[in-house]
Parts: C-alpha cells; structure tokens; sequence
C-alpha cells in the first residue's frame, strides 16, 4: 500500500479568524488520524499559475485512511469552523 498525500492549496484566505479557528481543530483532527504534516506555510515560490499563498501537505498511510480522516466528525467541525473564512484548493494524491 503507498503512502498517500493531503495537498491544501489556499486560493485567498477572506477571514484569518475563521481560518485560525479552523486551524485549532483541524490539526488535531488530521493528526489523531494519523496525518503528519510535512509543510504548510506560505509558499517560497510560485511558477505557472501557482499562487504566494498558504500551502499544506499531509501524508498518511493511504489515500483511505486521509479520506475517513477528512470525512469524520472532528475535521468536518473544524471545516464547519472555516466556513467562507478561505477559498482552497484540496487534493489526495496516491504516492509512487
């Protein structure tokens, strides 16, 4: 089974109070599922169309495992939390 990768490209953040909210529960949440976080922050460079916003990449054991995470109670509260504080780009890549 390959590793598997949570990738979060913020598009605009609109509300930084909602968007710390969201990251005081989600955190937890990924992290209690098993997701590590590799990098987030705000990217160093951007080429094509990238954008110099906020990026997160998560890796679990499986792209099963990010699912139930992203799909479960303790993450669905922290998006619920979110709101229309961001726009975002979110994506489960299968590793190689």
């Amino acid at each position: 089974m390959s590793k598997a990768y949570w990738i979060c490209f913020y598009r605009r953040i609109d509300d930084p109070a909602k968007l710390a909210a969201y990251a005081k529960l989600a955190g937890p949440a990924i992290e209690a599922g098993g997701g590590r976080f590799l990098a987030r922050g705000v990217a160093a460079a951007a080429f094509e169309a990238g954008q110099l916003e906020r990026t997160v990449l998560i890796e679990f054991d499986s792209i099963e495992r990010a699912r139930a995470v992203h799909d479960g109670p303790a993450y669905q509260a922290a998006l619920a939390a979110l709101g229309d504080g961001a726009v975002r780009d979110l994506r489960f890549v299968e590793g190689v």
